[in-house]
Parts: C-alpha cells; structure tokens; sequence
C-alpha cells in the first residue's frame, strides 16, 4: 500500500472542475441554481388550490413545449419518479398482447423482472444483452407490444435511433426514457408510452414522474381493462375512461410543490439556452470531451462497445489496463472503488463510481446541466487517481 508520504509527492493537476456534481441521479442542478430559485415556491398551500394547480400545469406545458411532444399526446405529473410511471403504465397495460422486453442493464433488467414473475404475463419474451450492448433488435416482434429503456443509465449504453421500429405496428412501445428525456431527440411517432423523471437531464429534484401517452395507448387503456386489479395510486382510467386530470395538473397523490418550482427552474432555464437543440448539443459536448480523453489513454475505455450506441448522459467507463485485468475481481472492485474515493476525497468529482450491479469502473453524468469545462478540468484527475491506484494494487 502506497503511503500518504508518497501521496503526498504525486503532482496533481492544477484546475479542479468547478461543480464536481457528476452524479447520474440526482443529477447537478443548472449552471448559476441557487436556493433563491425556489423563493417563488407555493409552500403551505394545497395543491389542489388554482395556484397550485396551475403550476403543475405549467410544468406539463413547458415540458411538452420543450421536448416537442406531438399536440394529441397526453402528458402528466406522476408519483413515484421514473419507476412509478413505468411501474404505472406495465400494471394498466401488459397483458393484452404478447410483450417483448429488453433487458441490458440494471433497470431495464428490473421491468422484465416484473413482467415475467410479478405481472406473470402469459407470453413475455426478455431479450438480453451483456452490459455495455444492446440486445439484437432485429429479434424484436414488433406485433407484440415492447417495453425497452432508450437509455441504459447504468450501462452508458443507448438506443441510436428509431429506425428499428416501425412506425405501423400493432402493438404498443412503452419506452423508458428517464436519461434520454431533454438530452436525446426521441422520436415520437415510433413509441406510445414514454416515462422519465425531473432529477436526471434538467437536474430537478427527485420523487416526481412524468407520463406521456400517444393516442393509441390511451385507447387501449379504454378499451382494455386491465387483467388484474390496480391500487389507487396506478390508476389511469375510471369507468373506461381516461382520467383527465391527471394529465392537466390534478396529481394522483400531494406533490412537494417545491419540488414543482424547482422543476419549472430548469424548464425555463431549458428555454433559455435555447430548448432542446441547445440541450442535446450540451450533451453531446460533454460526450465529446470524455471520448476525446479516451482515445488518449492508456487504461479507461468506454463499457458501450459501438460507439453510434454509447449515451451522452450516462456516460460509463471500464478500466482496461493490464494491471487492473490482472487481479480478482473482487480486488478489482476494491481497486475501482479506491479511484473513486480519491476523486471524492479531492473534491473534484462527487458520486462518480459505476452502479453496483454494473462492472467496475467511472459512471460521469453528462447530461445538459453539466459545464463541458468542468468535465475538461476533470480528466488529467482521473489519470492522477489511476496512478495512485496502480501504484497500491499493481
């Protein structure tokens, strides 16, 4: 083991990133957020009240006006962040057609979990791939309906595009897009339920979901009741029919109306820098900077193996260097983790360690609240841990 003397004598770089937030949920809030974004909030008050009621609409509004949400597509407010909208919508839906699930990486792993022995739906296919690939989607029954996450947030791994999917099909594509949301252009006329949360691309706080429906989902949610009992708090439909409310700000259950100002922060700021294009391209800059160190070094790789596949927002790493290759893997865990702490005891980079079920190495959020200059500033302090780490273990 190194000691601290010798730590003491590895030069470290000179410029330290000036927000080390790079966790991958919840994620750093908006370049310039201070506490005095949320002065405005409705606190003590019912949401239920006009006031109240009219932000939560706002916050459906402003996001359907930013992402570009198609005018006869439902969106509202939801409980239970991401999970509890694609939770939501698998309970109401699975299991009138036969349904194919793709499983890459953690939470994707999870919706085919509970489609096969939670909802036991009756003809379910899970189509698996390995972290950092997607599953072959030319297997993909389009026929069935298809539950799949357009971005693997624990495996930096995404969708490329909508090209696989057709856009006439028979069943319904119930997309999870809680990291690719504001961050990635979806294409909406090739998917029907789409989910994601306010803590991931525009850096809200978390507990919140948002539920998109095209019309074809809304009509199978009237038309086909659901095979199986629902608690209140998954319910969409009443006496056959949609419940409206929802989708204009009248929440299933009490949203935290600070968390509702918060959201509409990042909104507004989202509009500011101008909307989605300027968004995307934020992302995609922090891509750039992370995939411009890679190609330079001599030990870190991408987990995504195609490089048209890997996400701008969840942007995973694996140690590749011979050293690290040549211990056990719980060593490797240990040696992994060991980087990580370094960086955090720097300050440089804050919960920046690969999700636990994942393979161990860096998970760096580079979604659009995120400065590609802090970014920049960050890489030669992976190098300096790297070498310290090498230096212990090797």
């Amino acid at each position: 083991m190194m000691s601290a003397a010798s730590l003491d004598t590895m030069t470290k770089p000179g410029v330290r990133p000036a927000n080390p937030c790079f966790s991958s949920g919840p994620c750093a809030k908006r370049p310039g957020w201070s506490l005095d974004a949320l002065s405005g909030a409705l606190l003590g008050r019912s949401h239920r009240a006009p006031e109240g009621r009219a932000r939560l609409n706002e916050v459906i509004t402003r996001s359907r006006a930013v992402l570009g949400l198609p005018d006869d597509w439902k969106l509202g407010i939801v409980p239970a962040s991401d999970t509890g909208a694609v939770e939501m919508v698998l309970w109401s839906l699975v299991g009138a057609r036969p349904v194919d699930v793709l499983a890459f990486e953690s939470f994707s792993a999870t919706w085919a979990d509970d489609i096969v022995n939670q909802l036991h739906a009756p003809a379910a296919r899970v189509l698996t791939a390995d972290y950092g690939r997607l599953p072959d989607l030319g297997q993909v029954d389009w026929a069935h309906d298809v539950v799949l996450a357009w971005n693997g947030t624990t495996s930096g791994v995404r969708i490329p595009d909508g090209a696989p999917i057709p856009r006439d099909r028979d069943g319904l594509v119930i997309c999870d897009a809680t990291s690719a949301a504001f961050a990635m252009d979806l294409p909406w006329d090739r998917l029907d339920v789409v989910t994601w949360s306010w803590q991931k691309v525009l850096g809200g706080e978390a507990a919140h979901g948002m539920l998109a429906l095209s019309p074809r989902a809304v009509r199978r949610l009237e038309e086909t009741p659901p095979p199986r009992a629902l608690p209140k708090i998954f319910r969409l439909t009443a006496k056959g029919r949609l419940i409206e409310g929802i989708f204009k700000g009248d929440t299933i259950n009490t949203p935290s109306m600070l968390c509702v100002e918060d959201a509409l922060d990042g909104l507004r700021w989202a509009e500011a820098v101008g909307g989605l294009p300027a968004l995307i391209a934020r992302s995609q800059a922090n891509l750039a900077v992370v995939a411009d160190w890679v190609a330079g070094s001599d030990w870190a790789s991408f987990l995504a193996a195609d490089p048209a596949e890997r996400s701008s927002t969840a942007i995973c790493l694996t140690i590749v260097a011979p050293w690290f290759m040549a211990l056990d893997a719980a060593t490797r865990v240990r040696a992994a983790r060991r980087i990580v702490s370094l960086l955090e005891a720097e300050g440089v980079a804050l919960d920046s360690g690969s999700y636990r079920d994942a393979p161990p190495g860096l998970r760096l959020w580079g979604g659009a609240t995120v400065e590609a200059d802090d970014l920049r500033a960050l890489m030669p302090w992976l190098d300096w841990a790297e070498a310290l780490v090498r230096a212990e273990f090797a």
